[in-house]
């Protein structure tokens, strides 16, 4: 083994090592933080996603290690995405929503969408973001990136990938703070779901995105017609 090949080796074996993971998820939780604070400006994902994707070249891994890659099938993949995205959202709004208010007492503070109502622009503008910067990317750090991290955390078997499933998904509801305490809620058990398909397909990422996506567009459409609930 020459020195290179030795110093890569030892290299990877460290930035693997279950400390590394711990700084990683350090980091990556004060980055979430600094967005909810105002100190990372509009959205936190993109700079997690940074962060991360430099940690992953570090450690010589790729998306596509991470679960962005060909599913088995495209058609499948898109039919039932749209389905289940469609189905969530309504199931959310008229039935885990309600549920969740008697609770609580508020529905999920959507108010920051209201001028999407009868504004073709925002609608135009909402749904890119929302496949881009929300579907897209929220599921290569949520479900790509802080999954796996936990789970090299804990242990990557049942108990461990369960551990992860639920403590991302936490993560992911607070993202939400804006909706409060309601919306984090539901958001957080939307991440359930969305991480549960991860999971189900093998950890491959595009099914996730595909629902995060048309739960998302549905939302939205629903909003600019000037019929989600509560709003």
């Amino acid at each position: 083994m020459s020195i290179k090949d030795f110093r890569a080796r030892t290299t990877g074996l460290f930035l693997g090592s279950k400390p590394i993971a711990g700084f990683e998820l350090l980091i990556a939780i004060l980055i979430v933080v600094g967005g909810l604070v105002g100190i990372v400006p509009f959205s936190s994902t993109p700079f997690v996603l940074l962060f991360g994707w430099l940690m992953m070249w570090l450690r010589g891994v790729g998306w596509r290690d991470l679960g962005l890659r060909r599913p088995s099938s495209w058609r499948s993949t898109l039919l039932l995405g749209v389905a289940i995205g469609v189905g969530y959202q309504y199931l959310s709004l008229y039935v885990i929503e309600p549920l969740i208010a008697r609770v609580t007492g508020d529905l999920p503070d959507v108010s920051q969408f209201a001028p999407l109502i009868g504004n073709k622009f925002f609608l135009f503008l909402s749904l890119v973001a929302s496949w881009s910067l929300a579907a897209f990317g929220e599921e290569l750090v949520f479900r790509g990136y802080l999954m796996n991290r936990v789970a090299d955390l804990v242990r990557a078997n049942y108990a461990g990938w369960l551990i992860s499933l639920i403590l991302v998904s936490i993560l992911f509801g607070m993202v939400h703070l804006y909706q409060g305490t309601s919306g984090i809620l539901v958001i957080t058990l939307t991440g359930l779901l969305l991480g549960a398909l991860y999971l189900a397909t093998g950890r491959n990422l595009w099914l996730s995105i595909v629902v995060h996506g048309v739960n998302d567009t549905v939302g939205f459409i629903l909003i600019y017609s000037g019929k989600y609930p509560g709003l």
